[in-house]
């Protein structure tokens, strides 16, 4: 059957000679991963191409199968066109980094409107803004909402951070507890929007330190999280 549904690229893979595997996720379905077979093969296919840079946000339809891993897709258009976000070299960095992040996290083949609709709208965010320094660090705190982790606020006004237990401490429980800046700065980011990053005011420093806790936060509640192999590009890139 011949289905629509908008799309965010999270990663394409080339496979045999010619062809493209895309892994996206979609409005409807959630993941789903799609083949287009001898689109590296004709010149005249380069637009196409283009569609699938990393989360790029695009309105298809599907020739969608039940139970096929990979499904075949009849039209593709661009939902948005991004103004800088993979014009920009420093956002060009933050697109490939949340692309392997998000790669790896989002496993489900299932529909979920308020995680397409988040990710949407604060990739549309990213494009529009300057000031972005920190936009990572938010998008994977809140990230958390929808994969079932968010830190418990509750007893936000603690001395420490559980990292095991996604709450707020008086006394450090175990030995993934944070404190000093890297408490500091999660308890700023709790209660901060996108608009209200700017005043956010943290160094490099601060910045790599509390993404790396993040990504800790995400290894010890996600069982299958890889820490993303463009980390070390990232931080250069932003050092």
């Amino acid at each position: 059957m011949h289905v629509n549904t908008k799309a965010i690229v999270l990663s394409k893979v080339k496979y045999k000679d010619y062809d493209l595997i895309i892994k996206c996720y979609t409005e409807q379905f959630g993941i789903i991963s799609f083949i287009l077979k001898g689109v590296l093969k004709s010149k005249k296919r380069g637009t196409k191409v283009a569609y699938f840079q990393l989360l790029s946000q695009l309105s298809l339809v599907l020739q969608y199968k039940n139970n096929r891993s990979l499904q075949s897709i009849k039209e593709v258009k661009l939902e948005h066109h991004y103004s800088s976000l993979h014009s920009n070299v420093l956002k060009s960095a933050i697109v490939m980094f949340l692309s392997e992040v998000l790669s790896s996290t989002l496993q489900e083949e299932e529909h979920n409107q308020t995680l397409y609709s988040y990710m949407e709208a604060t990739l549309l965010w990213l494009d529009e803004h300057s000031n972005y320094s920190n936009f990572h660090l938010l998008f994977l705190l809140n990230l958390t909402k929808y994969l079932g982790f968010y830190p418990d606020t509750s007893n936000i006004e603690c001395g420490f951070f559980s990292l095991l237990d996604g709450s707020f401490v008086a006394t450090k429980t175990n030995k993934n507890c944070i404190s000093g800046d890297n408490l500091t700065l999660l308890k700023q980011l709790l209660g901060t929007t996108f608009d209200d990053l700017s005043l956010v005011k943290i160094n490099s420093k601060q910045r790599q330190s509390f993404l790396n806790m993040i990504l800790l936060y995400f290894e010890l509640h996600l069982g299958n999280f890889k820490r993303p192999k463009s980390l070390e590009i990232f931080n250069q890139v932003f050092n």
